[in-house]
C-alpha cells in the first residue's frame, strides 16, 4: 500500500465520521433554529394582518368608538401571539437540545431546581402573567379604552391603552409618552370609557337670580344640544337638568348632565358649558365661571 492510499484511508474515517456529525447534529440544529425564526415571523405577520383588518372595520363603520367586542379581540391576538411564540421556542429549544444527544431524562433533575430558583427570582413575572390573564379574560379594559391606573406604591397612570400583553400594559398619555406598566403592579383600574359616560357641568349662579327663567334656558340649552347634528352623535339622550345641586353663601349651584359615548364625555362637557354661557349672557344673567366636572359609568376594578 502506496503513502498516499494509506492518508486516504487514515482520513476517509474521520471525513465519514464529519459527515455524520454534519447530518446528526448540526444540520438539525440548523434548521430547527431556521424553523423557529420563521415561524415567530409567520405569527407576528398574522397577528399584524388581524389586527390591521379589525382596524379597518373600524375606520369603514359610522361608529366614533371601538365596540368592546373588538377592544377585546385586539387584546385575545396579543396574549395568543405572545404564546404562541413561547410555545414555538421552547419546542425548537427542546428539539435543539434532543439533536445535540443530550438525555432528557437527566436533564429533570437539574431543570427542577432551576426551575424552583427561577420561579421564586421570579414571582414578579408570575405574578404580572397571572394578573394579565385576569386582567383579559374579566375584560376589565382593551385597546383603545381611556383608563385611569392605581398602582402600588400609591401612584397613579392614566392614558389610552395602545397595548395589553399577558405581562404589560402600555398607556399613552395626553403628552403622547408611552407609560409601560406591569399588570402585577396595578392596585385599581378605572375604566373611564366603558359602556357609556356622563359629562356632568355645574353652573354657579347668584341668589338672586329667577330661578324660573334660569330652568326654562337651561332646558332650552339641552334640547338645542340634543338636536344639533354634531352633538346628537356623540349623545345617547337629551342632557337632564338636575337641579339646585348645593346652595353656598352668596350663590347656588345647578347642575346638568349628559350620557355620552365612551370617551366623548370631556367634549360634550365643554360643549355645554359653552352654550350654557353664551344663553345666559345673551338673557343677561351674570354667571360665575362655570365648573366642568366629568363622572362615568366606568368598571373600577381592584385588581
Amino acid at each position: 500500500m502506496t503513502s498516499s492510499t494509506q492518508l486516504a484511508a487514515s482520513i476517509l474515517p474521520d471525513l465519514t465520521g464529519w459527515r455524520l456529525l454534519m447530518f446528526q447534529r448540526v444540520l438539525p440544529i440548523a434548521l430547527w433554529t431556521i424553523a423557529a425564526v420563521l415561524a415567530n415571523r409567520f405569527v407576528n405577520w398574522s397577528s399584524a394582518r388581524v389586527t390591521m383588518r379589525i382596524d379597518a372595520q373600524f375606520k369603514n363603520s359610522d361608529s366614533l368608538v371601538r365596540s368592546e367586542s373588538a377592544k377585546h379581540q385586539h387584546a385575545l391576538i396579543q396574549v395568543i401571539s405572545w404564546v404562541a411564540i413561547a410555545v414555538i421556542y421552547l419546542f425548537a429549544t427542546y428539539q435543539i437540545v434532543k439533536a445535540l444527544g443530550v438525555p432528557i431524562n437527566a436533564l429533570v433533575a437539574p431543570a427542577t431546581v432551576i426551575g424552583a430558583a427561577l420561579g421564586f427570582g421570579a414571582q414578579r413575572v408570575v405574578q404580572d402573567l397571572l394578573a394579565g390573564f385576569f386582567l383579559i379574560t374579566e375584560r376589565q379594559y382593551g385597546f383603545g379604552d381611556v383608563v385611569e391606573l392605581a398602582l402600588t406604591g400609591g401612584s397613579t397612570a392614566e392614558g389610552t391603552v395602545s397595548d395589553v400583553t399577558l405581562r404589560v400594559t402600555k398607556l399613552r398619555n395626553t403628552d403622547g409618552e408611552v407609560i409601560t406598566v406591569p399588570n402585577g403592579q396595578i392596585v385599581k383600574a378605572t375604566n373611564l370609557s366603558k359602556d357609556w359616560a356622563r359629562a356632568v357641568v355645574d353652573i354657579p349662579l347668584p341668589k338672586t337670580v329667577d330661578m324660573g327663567k334660569v330652568n326654562a334656558l337651561l332646558h332650552s340649552v339641552g334640547e338645542r344640544a340634543y338636536r344639533d347634528p354634531k352633538m346628537s352623535t356623540l349623545l345617547l339622550d337629551e342632557p337632564t337638568l338636575m337641579g339646585i345641586e348645593s346652595i353656598d353663601l352668596d350663590q347656588v349651584n345647578l347642575r346638568m348632565v349628559a350620557r355620552t359615548l365612551p370617551g366623548k364625555q370631556f367634549e360634550v362637557g365643554r360643549n355645554l358649558r359653552e352654550r350654557i354661557v353664551r344663553s345666559l349672557a345673551t338673557a343677561g344673567i351674570d354667571v360665575a365661571p362655570v365648573t366642568d366636572s366629568v363622572e362615568d359609568e366606568s368598571e373600577v376594578t381592584p385588581s
